[in-house]
């Protein structure tokens, strides 16, 4: 349990760099990640709309298909608050790039 835990954490870790960096693939696999448990990261799926939304938002289509995908099982208030943080991390990664 520890090991996958630490997986998941050095998983996440990366992709978050790789994606702050503006690395389309890791904002999709994030949401991948999010949204199947992927290397032992816990299901979120306001957080997996939130990577689908921001790697669509960056012209990829499969995370358009995803974000559509997850959505018509999320309620109006959950898709809401992805957009939400979908907001807050483009506005906190655009501060540190500047």
């Amino acid at each position: 349990m520890a090991l996958s835990m630490k997986s998941a954490a050095f998983m996440l870790e990366t992709r978050l760099e790789d994606a702050a960096r503006g690395d389309v693939d890791a904002l999709y696999e994030l949401g991948l990640a999010y949204s199947s448990g992927t290397g032992g990261v816990e299901i979120d799926m306001v957080a997996a709309h939130k990577w689908f939304n921001l790697a669509a938002l960056h012209g990829d289509e499969r995370g358009q298909a995803c974000r559509h995908d997850i959505a018509e099982e999320m309620t109006a208030r959950e898709i809401a608050e992805a957009q939400r943080m979908a907001r807050a991390w483009l506005q906190t990664t655009i501060q540190r790039a500047a």
